[in-house]
């Protein structure tokens, strides 16, 4: 068993991470001194400990087209038929929707009830379920209503993925890939135990020194802001591990355009993307008119700017007034799926 801190001072917590972390979730109640618990759950009852007070079992589905306000207003109200307060805790078990979702109903419940994260797939494992972040989608893009709540504590029992389907362990590979650039190293070739363990060091050392997001901690959106826009584009068909792998191709075809790096250190994007067997290209249909619409809602745009975490002489950091032009001339020459790139 691994233990990954994130410093927060009186917010901070632990990252348990091996087979059977689930198995501590009594210990952690136990110490928060809750008197009961609402499991908010995406899997079967039974892969899901028993905490150890009185607690009742609230079935939610995994999904972006699920993470939504009303789902958490559902939340909220189960938990009041519960008689949950900010005395007790609310415990997810699921993926990267299902933690964000069970998050935000707990930080809005009671302002706030303390929650702890069983995250089920690997994409939950390495991102989801640390840092704090809370959010949904709306229709016109995701997370863009959420809220800052971190977690008592993070239980990645590895045991989990053992029943993952091959979808989800590519899903939750793009997150792992564009770690590559923010500072993690080559994770490649390693167990999946160290990769997990690798890239939550790395995400707790960026939010232990920044909460929320006022300077490093934009990194961790590496590829995120055209892979945000590929699966609102998309109504989720593009899967966010997915989005985020095609984002990092692009942003590595970003930076060469600004002059940033240079031209095998962009072709390194695609390698690394292409060695953890994730696809880089758009689809054959993406519109970069839209693509271009969608990213100008990302949240660390100021004003009607663009604005992109991109690699540099300093290594990976964020940069704002990115020129429209330049962007629309790099969406097209991405490759495209079922194409070669273009000129």
């Amino acid at each position: 068993m691994s233990r990954v801190d994130v410093h927060l001072g009186e917010r901070s917590y632990a990252v348990h991470v091996g087979p059977g972390a689930r198995k501590l979730l009594p210990d952690v109640v136990a110490a928060l001194g809750a008197r009961r618990a609402a499991v908010v759950t995406a899997r079967p009852p039974e892969t899901v400990p028993d905490p150890g007070v009185p607690s009742t079992v609230v079935r939610v589905r995994d999904g972006e087209r699920h993470k939504t306000l009303a789902t958490v207003e559902d939340l909220c109200r189960r938990f009041t038929a519960f008689g949950i307060t900010r005395h007790d805790v609310v415990v997810s078990c699921g993926g990267g929707t299902t933690t964000d979702t069970a998050g935000l109903a707990a930080a809005l419940h009671h302002r706030g009830v303390p929650v702890i994260h069983l995250p089920t797939t690997l994409l939950a494992q390495v991102d989801a379920s640390v840092g704090g972040k809370t959010a949904v989608n709306l229709p016109e893009g995701k997370n863009l209503v959420g809220a800052y709540w971190q977690p008592a504590a993070v239980l990645c029992d590895t045991t989990y993925l053992e029943t993952l389907p091959a979808e989800e362990w590519t899903n939750g590979y793009g997150e792992i890939a564009r770690c590559h650039f923010i500072g993690a190293g080559d994770l490649r070739g390693l167990g999946v135990h160290e990769q997990v363990t690798a890239s939550l060091r790395l995400k707790a050392s960026i939010v232990s020194a920044d909460e929320r997001d006022t300077g490093r901690r934009h990194v961790l959106n590496y590829g995120h802001t055209l892979g945000h826009a590929l699966e609102a584009a998309t109504g989720f068909a593009v899967r966010h591990g997915i989005g985020v792998a095609v984002g990092t191709v692009f942003a590595g075809r970003l930076a060469l355009a600004l002059g940033r790096i240079t031209a095998e250190r962009a072709e390194e994007h695609a390698r690394v993307v292409r060695d953890y067997g994730l696809p880089g290209a758009l689809p054959q249909d993406a519109d970069a008119t839209l693509l271009t619409t969608l990213m100008r809602r990302d949240k660390k745009a100021a004003g009607d700017g663009l604005a992109f975490v991109l690699d540099g002489p300093r290594g990976a950091e964020l940069v704002p007034g990115v020129p429209e032009d330049v962007v629309l001339r790099t969406l097209d020459g991405m490759p495209r799926q079922g194409g070669p790139a273009r000129p």
